[in-house]
């Protein structure tokens, strides 16, 4: 089948689209990307999102209105990115969308009880005639799981190493990990879980700090002219969610605006110059990346692959080679991943499982009672032969 992915996570930069071939079952499965496109987010509509993202500004019929708007942004760009692709709507059998999260909600005990990702598939659907499934967090929600991290279910598929421990390490918006165990053993079952905040708050430091001039920063040139603040970095670990067991999840609920608005005020008060926030705060991502790992890990990991905005970042990368030696860093693109791409090719490749009627989630990985077929199917004007053609097989 040739999926659709389309993505746009928690740091909203915009809409990632995979296109992929994907062939097989769990065991012998095969993920071709055929083509990849990343399409930015005015700042209007960027600044509309973060500011639905707030429990306090934001309202209904905001919420309401960017449901349907953000749909039908997500649609353009799957056409545009099916056209540059060479191909048509017409060969593409399916679209997998995780939407945009708005909100998602751990309970004081660690349980996570609803995620709310907005984009009506309907739109989707409607505009590109392909069959839409999303919603894709919700039913390993209702079975008891973390709904998240679901990249890990794919990590588990596609990227153990024959012989020794791998982590798969998110640096998006959040931070997330996937312990995989070696093929070589199938009697150990993988680990996954959010580290915390990874970009989120140190993108909207940026911001404040440059008056909206920068959104994140590039290349880390912000943070290579400052020096950690190694007090303020041991208060800022001392935060609950760090020493809290798995499976567990975050998000801007906890590390989002707010806190980062806040965190800067602080720094502000403490007469902490800026580049020195920026510099601590990439450190916090990297140092609550590697508390992870030992506090966490089930073996000693001999590979580390990173993903996500974070790994352009080279001053978090060379934080993150010290604190994890002497595992080795590395890329999703050296064992031949796209790492810009990842999470939009997890969510066709989630779509397939689920219109062959599969689980795509592991109890393992997010907490749940069972594992579970994920997602909502909207029919476009393509099901008819879907159904056709899964009758024939």
């Amino acid at each position: 089948m040739i999926v659709a992915g389309l993505m746009s996570g928690t740091s909203a930069d915009g809409v990632d689209v995979a296109i992929c071939a994907i062939h097989g079952a769990p065991g012998s499965m095969t993920v071709e990307l055929l083509h990849g496109a990343t399409y930015e987010y005015d700042p209007p509509m960027r600044q509309r999102i973060l500011a639905c993202c707030d429990p306090v500004a934001s309202h209904v019929d905001q919420i309401a209105a960017l449901h349907v708007d953000l749909a039908e942004i997500f649609a353009q760009r799957a056409l545009e990115a099916i056209e540059q692709a060479g191909l048509t709507p017409g060969e593409i059998d399916l679209i997998g969308s995780h939407g945009q999260t708005l909100w998602h909600n751990v309970l004081p005990s660690g349980r996570v009880n609803v995620s709310l990702q907005i984009v009506e598939p309907a739109v989707i659907a409607e505009r590109t005639g392909i069959t839409t499934i999303s919603n894709l967090r919700a039913r390993d929600i209702a079975a008891g799981g973390q709904g998240a991290p679901l990249t890990s279910y794919i990590d588990w598929l596609l990227l153990r190493h024959p012989r020794h421990w791998r982590a798969i390490q998110n640096i998006g918006g959040m931070g997330n990990v996937t312990f995989l165990p070696p093929l070589a053993d199938d009697s150990l079952a993988p680990i996954a879980f959010d580290t915390g905040p990874g970009n989120a708050l140190l993108d909207i430091a940026v911001a404040q700090l440059t008056g909206g001039a920068l959104n994140y920063d590039r290349d880390g040139e912000l943070a290579g002219q400052g020096r950690v603040n190694e007090e303020w970095l041991d208060e800022l670990l001392g935060h609950p969610y760090y020493a809290r067991d798995y499976p567990k999840t975050t998000g801007r609920e906890i590390f989002g605006t707010a806190v980062a608005l806040d965190l800067v005020a602080e720094a502000g008060r403490r007469g902490i110059a800026s580049a020195e926030i920026i510099a601590t705060l990439t450190a916090l991502t990297a140092t609550n990346i590697a508390d992870a790992y030992q506090r966490f890990a089930p073996a000693p990991i001999q590979e580390v692959i990173l993903g996500g905005g974070g790994r352009h970042n080279p001053v978090m990368v060379g934080l993150l080679r010290q604190l994890l030696a002497p595992a080795q860093v590395l890329s999703h693109e050296d064992i031949g991943m796209d790492s810009d791409f990842k999470e939009a090719v997890v969510f066709a490749v989630l779509a397939y499982e689920t219109w062959r009627g599969r689980p795509a989630t592991l109890p393992a990985l997010t907490g749940a009672r069972k594992a579970s077929v994920l997602g909502q199917i909207t029919p476009g004007e393509n099901y008819a032969d879907l159904l056709a053609r899964a009758a024939r097989r």
